[in-house]
């Protein structure tokens, strides 16, 4: 019986030795710190036994090329579904409150999120968002700037998606989420079971717009915006397969790098 008993203690042990050379080898082949690495493997376990998720498409850029990522917002878990789509980390805005907090702040900080104002201009954030895009980087943003709890496809676009893609002079990638669970709660998804989807369209080339940047005319930059605006949301809703989307602008409040001030329980944290 003790024979019996040290043979199951030593292939567990060699099982489990295996185990970790495997996550070490697949770690060394990804582009991710050693954190970053361990929250990937969650994300997808959670994805695909929790969520069930089903991924088409994968973001097409090369490896050292920065982009902008849109996509619709249904839940606060949106962008770890992003990311199931690339192997490189994808930085989000998280309102600054969240990303402060202890439970959060560490994971925040781990991938490099965009911490945000609420109230006022935060200059800072989409300048640090620009920065990471010329540099290489991945910026994901929700255009409707919270979650969409109505009945609609598509809330009322705001332009801080434009402004950041067109100021760092990259690609924007356009995704459409679906099936993701809900409660109206930040971690509420991360305990329902569903079944989830998230389709990645081809990257939007703006380089007919960069001429455009930079008019000296407030009017006609706003309406370059407005325009790219529209046009990322048409993206987004062909991917659900509506191809007569008529999208809609938000309101005249929008502040740049900010969406309007609006209740907590309302607002996307863009948490990753």
């Amino acid at each position: 019986m003790d024979q019996q008993w040290w043979t199951a203690c030593a292939v567990v042990s060699a099982l489990a030795v295996l185990l970790v050379v495997w996550i070490v080898v697949a770690w060394k082949r990804t582009r991710f710190t050693f954190v970053q690495a361990l929250m990937w493997l969650f994300n997808l376990l959670m994805a695909r036994i929790l969520w069930r998720a089903e991924v088409n498409g994968r973001l097409n850029v090369a490896d050292n090329e920065g982009a902008v990522i849109v996509c619709n917002h249904i839940s606060g878990v949106d962008p770890m579904m992003v990311q199931l789509c690339t192997d490189r980390v994808v930085h989000w805005m998280v309102a600054r409150e969240y990303y402060e907090m202890p439970a959060f702040s560490w994971a925040f900080r781990a991938v490099t999120v965009i911490p945000v104002n609420r109230g006022g201009i935060d200059t800072a954030a989409t300048k640090m968002a620009i920065r990471l895009a010329q540099n290489g980087g991945l910026v994901g943003l929700f255009p409707e700037g919270r979650v969409n709890m109505t009945g609609e496809l598509l809330l009322p676009g705001r332009p801080g998606a434009a402004l950041i893609a067109l100021k760092a002079r990259v690609k924007v990638i356009p995704c459409f989420v679906e099936g993701v669970p809900y409660d109206g709660t930040a971690t509420g998804s991360l305990f329902m079971p569903g079944k989830a989807r998230i389709t990645v369209g081809e990257p939007l080339d703006l380089s007919s717009y960069y001429e455009r940047d930079g008019e000296k005319n407030a009017l006609q930059e706003k309406n370059v915006l407005q325009e790219l605006t529209r046009l990322f949301l048409v993206e987004i809703a062909k991917l659900a397969g509506e191809d007569d989307f008529k999208p809609q602008l938000a309101g005249r409040h929008w502040k740049p790098g900010l969406s309007e001030e609006e209740p907590a329980e309302e607002r996307s944290t863009g948490a990753a």
